[in-house]
């Protein structure tokens, strides 16, 4: 059965931020279930919206369509109309994912969005700063970890600044590779670290083999 993780898009959706998850979860190579995930968009209607890089994209799905039961994660990234109240539907819509226990990854302004909504209130979670996250008037201040990424069960919290971080832990959530292959591709993107590559080469060599033999 193919898993599907749904991809909020919005006017000015910051396209960066989510790159790394995107590709690498639509992407088999070194998965531990070749062929099992695929990425699809979801917004506000089917209408086009135009991310903050400038790249139109038609949603596959429209957010009254999505339901946590078809759905196994779904990824908000930051725009510049979180802070406005302009995106609180994708915010209640996050809600129902955590009651259904489907993780829900937000990153930049997206945090700001689900700290007004109050869903941050209770949980570790982190975000671009904790005094950015103060202006929403949450009550979850003490929950604040000074981290890049934060996994706290269903949620991921990720800094706007740390793409490679919020796609490590979206990638480990979902358990898409084995650790030590995770590992190394963090090496690879997130350290710069030529044995990265070298390790993931080897992994899909011996696969490889093992597939031919």
């Amino acid at each position: 059965m193919i898993k599907t993780v749904h991809l909020a898009v919005y006017d000015t959706f910051s396209d960066w931020e989510t790159g790394f998850a995107t590709a690498h979860i639509n992407r088999e190579l070194w998965h531990r279930e070749p062929g099992a995930w695929r990425v699809r968009t979801v917004g506000a209607t089917t209408d086009p919206v135009v991310s903050m890089g400038g790249m139109r994209v038609t949603p596959d799905i429209s957010l009254e369509d999505l339901t946590p039961a078809d759905s196994a994660m779904l990824i908000l990234p930051g725009s510049a109309t979180w802070e406005t109240g302009a995106l609180a539907a994708f915010a209640d819509k996050s809600s129902e994912f955590l009651t259904a226990a489907t993780p829900v990854a937000a990153i930049c302004g997206a945090t700001f969005g689900l700290a007004s909504a109050g869903l941050l209130d209770g949980r570790p979670h982190t975000s671009n700063a904790a005094e950015y996250l103060a202006m929403s008037g949450y009550s979850g201040g003490d929950k604040f970890v000074h981290e890049s990424a934060v996994t706290d069960g269903d949620l991921i919290t990720a800094s706007g600044t740390m793409p490679v971080d919020f796609a490590r832990a979206i990638l480990g959530r979902l358990e898409i590779y084995e650790p030590h292959i995770l590992d190394a591709w963090y090496r690879l993107y997130g350290r710069n670290d030529p044995a990265g590559f070298f390790a993931l080469a080897e992994y899909e060599q011996s696969r490889a083999a093992a597939g031919a033999s």
